[in-house]
């Protein structure tokens, strides 16, 4: 590629210090939704010749830089130092990575160092939202200093991408800003035989995933086993206990972490895949379990109406006891073979996928104009 060539890729920088373990299996650190996303996409605009693609993850003892699937890795914030440090750190990285366009995903104070970066040297800055309390005014009024930096951060960006409607009616209402609603995209795996023969729960041990009601639904169907695969959430204290409390339950297993590119064997042999949380955006497990023909069972969270809408499972509305029921009427007589069959339409999901990544390469490609300019908030009303 000439000099020339090079003057005109598309420069996007996704910024996301704990994605780094997605990059490199060795390191073994908690992931999240957030960073999965960004994985996925950043190494998906890397295949294409028009995007030079960078990441800023954290400083796990790697190299200041690295290239890993055509994505150029930028070491940045040491965990263990003070938070101005970090935050020195990952500007630093934002000044090497010379991108036109940065984009990050989950409300913090990095989105507001983000933000003012991008405003300061005039790049396009694109934020996507990781859970529904960073539409509904959860995170704004839980936190009052840093809800008031997210909202100015909202009004600065180029584009805000939300996970579902009901967070792109929930935002304007909430922020005032307009947002564009972009399904999350995964890699497809091929439609396994293996024996379905589990009743999976993926997640972290965060408060708002519920977990201990997973360890409560083993408990309550002795004869059928249960898988929960559970980080430890950043910060949790309650994480022994749960675990403590899981290995007293002789039909569940307890596994504390699985390499993301090993989850999908778990969600193949699952019967049914379990959310027990209270509020999301749109759950990456949802997708894990779908591409894997898994049906779906929620106690909260069903996202502009998808699993009823799909008939990929069932949603409860908040009804433990109603969960409960619904869990045997889905085992018996293998109910669950059936809503599973639903889910192997392998051209519409391929559809989803392209029609995801497609669309966020048209939104990057339209602000490209505007990257050497001040990027104008797009604001509601």
């Amino acid at each position: 590629m000439s000099s020339s060539d090079k003057l005109r890729l598309i420069r996007v920088c996704f910024i996301a210090p704990k994605a780094y373990p997605l990059f490199n299996h060795n390191v073994k650190e908690v992931i999240g939704g957030a960073e999965v996303d960004l994985y996925f996409l950043a190494t998906e605009l890397a295949k294409d010749e028009n995007f030079a693609v960078s990441f800023i993850t954290a400083d796990y003892g790697q190299e200041n830089f690295e290239t890993i699937d055509n994505v150029r890795i930028i070491r940045s914030v040491d965990f263990n130092k003070n938070p101005l440090s970090g935050a020195a750190r990952v500007w630093q990285a934002m000044h090497t990575a010379d991108a036109k366009i940065y984009f990050h995903e989950a409300a913090s104070w990095g989105t507001f160092l983000i933000t003012l970066f991008c405003k300061l040297n005039k790049r396009v800055f694109i934020y996507r939202t990781a859970h529904q309390r960073e539409s509904d005014g959860t995170y704004l009024r839980r936190h009052y200093f840093a809800g008031k930096a997210f909202r100015w951060s909202l009004h600065n960006a180029a584009q805000v991408v939300v996970q579902n409607k009901t967070d792109e009616t929930k935002i304007k209402q909430t922020i005032g800003v307009f947002s564009k609603v972009i399904q999350n995209a995964h890699h497809l795996p091929a439609i396994s035989e293996a024996k379905k023969d589990i009743i999976l729960w993926v997640g972290r041990s965060a408060q708002f995933k519920r977990p201990e009601l997973f360890v409560d639904l083993a408990e309550k169907m002795p004869r059928e086993q249960f898988v929960m695969i559970c980080q430890c959430a950043t910060g949790d204290e309650n994480y022994a206990a749960l675990m403590a409390q899981a290995k007293e339950v002789e039909n569940l297993q307890f596994i504390e972490r699985v390499p993301f590119s090993e989850i999908d064997s778990y969600f193949q042999q699952a019967k049914v895949f379990v959310s027990t949380s209270d509020s999301e955006g749109f759950p990456n497990t949802f997708v894990q379990a779908c591409n894997c023909a898994t049906p779906i069972l929620s106690l909260k969270v069903n996202p502009d109406g998808f699993i009823t809408k799909h008939n990929c499972g069932i949603g409860c509305n908040g009804n433990w006891q109603q969960m409960l029921d619904s869990l045997k009427v889905m085992l018996a007589e293998k109910h669950y073979v059936k809503l599973g069959k639903m889910q192997e339409s392998t051209p519409k999901r391929i559809t989803i996928l392209q029609k995801s990544w497609r669309y966020i390469k048209l939104c990057l490609q339209n602000y490209i104009t505007s990257a050497n300019n001040e990027s104008t908030p797009i604001k509601a009303g």
